[in-house]
């Protein structure tokens, strides 16, 4: 059994706020990676092409997902399944997002696959 005190904040570019429980950076997991985020309205980052499963659970606001397909809007309450090898580019709605990301494995820079 592991208690982990509190979450490593992950500085990125944007304004969003990315606080990881368990991953590489904060608990030294490989395996899995869960993360609250926090983005500020109209927040958007570059496609990416990940080589892990990501999971991702809307708490507020509207998370955009943009893939082959088209757009999938994914609401508070709701969530969503993006597949490893997939190409995929997240943004969010004008009263920006909170959620939660979960990936399988842990996510990393490399294995985040952005242009």
């Amino acid at each position: 059994m592991r208690k982990i005190e509190g979450a490593s904040r992950i500085p990125v570019p944007g304004g969003k706020v990315i606080d990881e429980h368990v991953g590489r950076v904060n608990s030294g997991d490989e395996a899995v990676s869960i993360a609250h985020m926090i983005a500020p309205p109209g927040w958007e980052e570059p496609p990416q092409t990940p080589s892990f499963t990501e999971y991702t659970v809307v708490l507020r606001g509207t998370v955009l997902v943009e893939h082959d397909g088209g757009t999938t809007r994914v609401d508070a309450g709701q969530s969503v399944v993006t597949s490893p090898g997939e190409k995929v580019r997240y943004s969010v709605g004008p009263e920006g997002a909170e959620y939660i990301a979960v990936c399988l494995p842990a996510f990393s820079p490399e294995a985040a696959g952005r242009e």
